[in-house]
């Protein structure tokens, strides 16, 4: 069973003014993308599929481009809907966050509740595949919370945030996962651990 790669999106320029979907990667964050293109199993990659927002767009557009490949977009990868807030001052903001992974069958302030996000997620996903031929690995461009949701549910482990991922390094994380535990759920949840994107284990 091939694998797939789940990446969410690096550092972005913060605007309050201008809606979360639509904020753009920092230089820090395409800077950080840059020594990511290092990692050894991007060349393996033959498909990058990206969620719609912006930051996510322009995470799998450097590295498709870097590929050589064509970078597709699939409706649904989208974060948690968090727009009944709007922007949030961070130490609000996590405060929230804190409880939209606690509470997962709640609406938080009006966001999108997480049991809803990770069913989106998962169905986005399994849609996406369905045109991929099982032996072609995927990396897919996403967002941190709806990624750990789909953490969850490939350990078949109930929302919770421990599982999120690393607290300020700005995203740019990932994780491997194998498709059939999509259906299966039954990843080994220490397998799934975020690792940083410019942090390239190298072979001496």
């Amino acid at each position: 069973m091939t694998y797939c790669i789940y990446l969410s999106h690096p550092n972005v320029d913060i605007d309050p003014a201008t809606p979360v979907p639509h904020w753009d990667l920092s230089d820090k964050g395409r800077a950080r993308l840059e020594q990511g293109l290092r990692q050894p199993w991007l060349l393996e990659i033959e498909h990058v599929i990206s969620s719609k927002e912006k930051k996510a767009i322009e995470t799998g557009q450097i590295i498709a481009s870097h590929l050589g490949i064509e970078l597709t977009t699939a409706l649904d990868l989208h974060e948690n809907d968090r727009s009944a807030t709007g922007f949030l001052p961070p130490e609000e903001f996590e405060r929230v966050a804190d409880e939209f992974f606690s509470r997962p069958a709640i609406s938080v302030r009006g966001w999108e509740r997480a049991l809803d996000a990770q069913s989106r997620v998962i169905a986005a996903i399994q849609s996406a595949l369905q045109s991929v031929p099982q032996e072609e690995p995927v990396l897919f461009s996403g967002h941190g919370a709806v990624g750990t949701l789909l953490k969850c549910h490939l350990a078949n482990r109930a929302v919770a945030r421990e599982f999120d991922q690393p607290a300020k390094v700005g995203g740019g994380c990932w994780f491997r996962f194998d498709r059939v535990d999509l259906e299966a759920c039954s990843a080994d949840i220490n397998k799934l651990g975020w690792q940083l994107i410019d942090q390239v284990a190298l072979v001496s």
